[in-house]
């Protein structure tokens, strides 16, 4: 967020006529109690689910008139980042705050806290219990409101076991999922018949039988279907490119829209895309070599990525990958489910787990978890800019960009591509240095004192912070991601 976007919002929480169960106030002056912090976290977390909110805030600085006092806290002081770790290893999920942003109002400092809301089926407790907000009043989450939080998932979960196609005949399974890929993907041996496809189906949960009749599970549809429209409330999520001339919607040149089950279409879609995205022609040895401009393995991981986690219960909204010149867009419905600053690194979060588990069978993704770190692990070894992951209000959208020289890339996409870098290492036992990211972006070693600009703003955003906070040596300083 910009210092204006920061400002704009502290001016509106200030306009409230009183705390409300997503902001409260606190003057925070000399010190404040860790624990109690992680019970307003929780409750303003749950809050925030409850009532579908993208966060809850809570505000350092401010006492109970509304009256900005200020705070001596900083954003970017090691009490506020040892915080940040207590409240991720007290709080399930290891969630923590989204941002630890510092605002300046009339002079005065003041802190504002983003609180992630709670993830969908998992309410969010701190130290093994879950708290809630009545107006003002900060108390347990009742047993009401928890099962509502939890009943979100169950819900989703149940799309998975739910029925596509009821009481089908053999005939109408083999006519309606695509049972030869089904057996290849699966590996099968051949079946002596028809019954034995149906008894695998029923056994890897494609296929249930219940009263007497087979039944087509939204699990089997969604994979192996040979056309999802056969399926009412399936026939619009089939995968659906755009293919734009230039970097806006308003040159639309060619669409298409798959019919396929996820699992039986998925290398089909892919081959599709990926015949017509741009690439550039290398010099390797004495042979020129056509290299794809978006690596294949990155843009695989973020359209299987976005099957897997999108929210079937949106309607009228379906996997939507557009293509322009200067970058790609994958987009599927749902918000995530976790802080999306926390893709990289992350306990994984899925909401529709059976599916998820039979795409990494099929080896269509990564092993959970790893897709993301994947993806730019990718775009680092090819010098593409920073992937850009953006929860919306009802969807979730994942950004590859084509290559750009650092001169034409915006604060933003440096200080993206330094967290994400910072996320990496972590993630692989090392710690950011100024040379690392020097390496990833491509700067000469002359030039450090550019890279050591992003790494300070990257700070000042309280995105990354030092490995070692002793070590006084920028020289030989090292960094990792706030959430480490």
């Amino acid at each position: 967020m910009t210092s204006y976007d920061l400002t704009e919002i502290l001016r509106k929480l200030l306009d409230m006529p009183a705390e409300s169960e997503l902001v409260e106030f606190k003057e925070a002056n000399d010190g404040f109690d860790s624990d109690k912090l992680g019970k307003y976290f929780s409750a303003l977390s749950n809050e925030a689910n409850l009532k579908g909110a993208e966060e809850a805030w809570l505000v350092f600085g401010v006492n109970n008139a509304r009256e900005v006092i200020g705070t001596a806290f900083r954003s970017g002081s090691t009490k506020l980042q040892s915080l940040t770790k207590e409240i991720a290893d007290h709080c399930n999920n290891r969630l923590t705050f989204r941002g630890i942003h510092e605002v300046t109002h009339k002079g005065k400092r003041v802190i504002l806290f983003e609180i992630p809301p709670a993830a969908v089926g998992h309410p969010t407790a701190w130290k093994g219990h879950h708290y809630g907000r009545d107006g003002e009043s900060l108390g347990p989450l009742n047993t009401d409101e928890r099962h509502r939080i939890e009943g979100r998932f169950q819900s989703q979960i149940n799309f998975e076991r739910g029925i596509a196609y009821e009481n089908a005949s053999i005939s109408h399974i083999l006519e309606l999922l695509d049972c030869n890929k089904y057996l290849t993907l699966f590996n099968y041996p051949a079946p002596a018949d028809a019954q034995e496809v149906v008894m695998r189906l029923v056994k890897d949960k494609a296929v249930v039988r219940a009263n007497g009749g087979l039944h087509i599970t939204n699990l089997g549809a969604i994979l192996f279907a040979k056309d999802l429209r056969q399926f009412r409330h399936l026939e619009y999520k089939g995968i659906r490119i755009i293919l734009y001339e230039g970097t806006g919607r308003t040159g639309g040149k060619r669409e298409q829209t798959g019919q396929k089950g996820y699992a039986v279409g998925f290398q089909g879609a892919l081959d599709w895309l990926n015949d017509r995205l741009p690439s550039n022609e290398e010099i390797k040895s004495v042979r020129r070599e056509v290299v794809p401009m978006y690596p294949t393995r990155a843009v695989r991981e973020l359209v299987a990525n976005a099957l897997i986690h999108q929210d079937f219960s949106i309607t009228g909204s379906t996997l939507m990958i557009e293509v322009f010149d200067n970058r790609i867009e994958i987009t599927n419905p749902g918000t995530p489910l976790i802080n999306v600053l926390e893709f990289l690194n992350h306990i994984p979060v899925s909401r529709n787990e059976a599916i998820a588990a039979t795409m990494h069978l099929f080896d269509f993704c990564e092993r959970r978890g790893s897709g993301i770190d994947r993806t730019v692990e990718e775009c680092e070894k090819h010098h593409l800019p920073a992937p850009n992951f953006i929860r919306g209000d009802n969807y979730t959208q994942a950004i590859l960009y084509a290559p750009r020289p650092l001169r034409e890339m915006d604060r933003r996409d440096k200080i993206r591509a330094c967290y994400q870098h910072a996320c990496l290492k972590y993630a692989n036992g090392q710690q950011m240095t100024n040379q690392s990211f020097r390496e990833r972006m491509g700067i000469a070693e002359k030039n450090y004192s550019i890279a050591s600009r992003i790494i300070a703003d990257a700070l000042e955003e309280g995105l990354i912070k030092p490995h070692d906070p002793e070590n006084k040596s920028k020289k030989h300083a090292k960094y990792i991601p706030i959430f480490g």
